[in-house]
């Protein structure tokens, strides 16, 4: 399950429990409709409470990734997960934006609104 919150030029999507591809496609829908407004997208994405995730979203993420990366321009992951952390940097791979992993959310979400 996700919660998506927008405020401002910023983007908050938290995943609770499980993360499974109808969230993720929620997610998507979100961030192309913001892209199309004409700025690039700045996201916070919370991990933190996270217990897992489908295989069909890790696949999603990569293709989703490939074709809209150049649409961010700053995402922040907060976990204190080492393989989230790694997961992050994976996709990072496919996009022009700054991706930075946090454990702390004010400091995710201050740096992801920034307007740098």
């Amino acid at each position: 399950m996700i919660t998506i919150e927008k405020q401002d030029n910023l983007i908050v999507v938290a995943v609770i429990s499980e993360f499974t591809l109808a969230d993720y496609k929620q997610f998507e829908d979100e961030v192309i409709y913001q892209s199309h407004m004409g700025d690039k997208v700045n996201v916070v994405i919370d991990l933190r409470d996270m217990i897992n995730y489908t295989v069909d979203v890790a696949w999603e993420d990569i293709k989703f990734m490939r074709e809209h990366g150049n649409d961010f321009n700053h995402i922040a992951v907060v976990t204190n997960d080492q393989w989230q952390a790694w997961s992050a940097w994976i996709s990072n791979l496919f996009t022009d934006a700054e991706v930075i992993v946090f454990e702390d959310y004010e400091q995710a979400a201050n740096w992801a609104g920034s307007e740098d």
